[in-house]
């Protein structure tokens, strides 16, 4: 069943989050991974939307999600996105077929 990474990030040092941004690509395809939607100015519909990124990403299934989050090139990787900014990420499962 598929799942989906939820994130919802605040950026406070662009620079950082550059850096973040530039390997990220390569590593999230290595996991097969697939972006759903990265978006910094969303039509918010109720409430208040305080993060400045939402990012949508879905894997194949848990085990892919966490593999692709806890490989040592993520986790080195995520550094930079640590340096650059705050959030807050989530596995969702997807609904049965």
């Amino acid at each position: 069943m598929s799942v989906y990474i939820n994130a919802q990030i605040t950026i406070h040092d662009r620079e950082a989050y550059n850096k973040y941004e530039a390997g990220f690509m390569e590593i999230f395809n290595a996991h097969a991974g697939k972006l759903l939607a990265v978006e910094e100015a969303p039509t918010v519909l109720e409430g208040d939307w305080a993060c400045t990124r939402t990012i949508i990403a879905e894997f194949a299934d848990k085990d892919s999600a966490l593999n692709w989050y806890n490989s040592d090139a993520y986790q080195t990787l995520m550094k930079h996105r640590l340096a650059g900014s705050t959030g807050s990420i989530a596995i969702l499962n997807g609904l049965p077929a």
